[in-house]
């Protein structure tokens, strides 16, 4: 009971704070160059490769977050079983050929100096590698390694969201100049993630044995 419960909690916040993103990101649809966060970036707004970059991010990483959700749910991965693989699929496809590459040219451009630059650039490379581990180890049929590398992998998907969080909060806790609370940020908004997320690998051994117990033989 207590396990359902978590679980609707966690498919209802997952959801919710896609639905967050998504009113976020709708408006630099608008290709106006006044939105929000573009208002930081006039000075490479100029540049094609930055434009392109940002634009197939922030739309990829939508469907990344969502298909995500649904990745971690064993009663959605025993009763869709065909469903979860293809969700799967688009889920590893985009973070492999889209979202990661785009988020490292990003990187390149990012506010806050060499230290943010090499915090985002980090997380782009380390997202990609935990997703790619995650799809070959699905393909050897080694699902217990397959769930950790997606945990990790979704904890920096997540990423785009503790961001923002922190970015609205912790002002209100540790006044810094803007160019080192960013840079603060940058970290913040992915490593801690990443601790609970093996944390919650380290620890959930039993939920982990359930998940493989119900889940369908894989298919290469």
């Amino acid at each position: 009971m207590i396990r359902q419960l978590l679980t609707c909690l966690f498919v209802i916040s997952g959801v919710f704070f896609f639905m967050l993103m998504l009113k976020i990101t709708v408006p630099y649809f608008s290709f106006e160059y006044d939105v929000d966060f573009l208002l930081t970036k006039q000075s490479v707004l100029h540049s094609t490769v930055w434009r392109i970059a940002f634009y197939t991010h922030i739309s990829s990483s939508l469907f990344v977050l969502l298909t995500g959700i649904f990745q971690f749910v064993k009663q959605f991965i025993s009763r869709y079983a065909r469903l979860h693989r293809m969700m799967g699929k688009i889920h590893v496809a985009l973070v492999l050929f889209v979202s990661a590459p785009s988020g490292f040219v990003m990187a390149l451009y990012a506010n806050g100096g060499i230290a943010a630059k090499v915090s985002f650039a980090t997380i782009s490379v380390l997202w990609w590698y935990f997703t790619f581990m995650a799809y070959r180890e699905i393909r050897k049929g080694k699902l217990r390694s397959h769930l950790a590398f997606m945990c990790r992998s979704y904890a920096l998907t997540l990423s785009a969201i503790t961001l923002r969080t922190y970015v609205l909060f912790l002002p209100f806790f540790i006044h810094l100049h803007a160019k080192e609370m960013y840079t603060l940020v940058s970290y913040l908004s992915w490593v801690p993630n990443l601790v609970i997320a093996e944390l919650l690998i380290r620890y959930s051994s039993r939920y982990t044995d359930i998940i493989m117990q119900k889940s369908p033989a894989p298919h290469p």
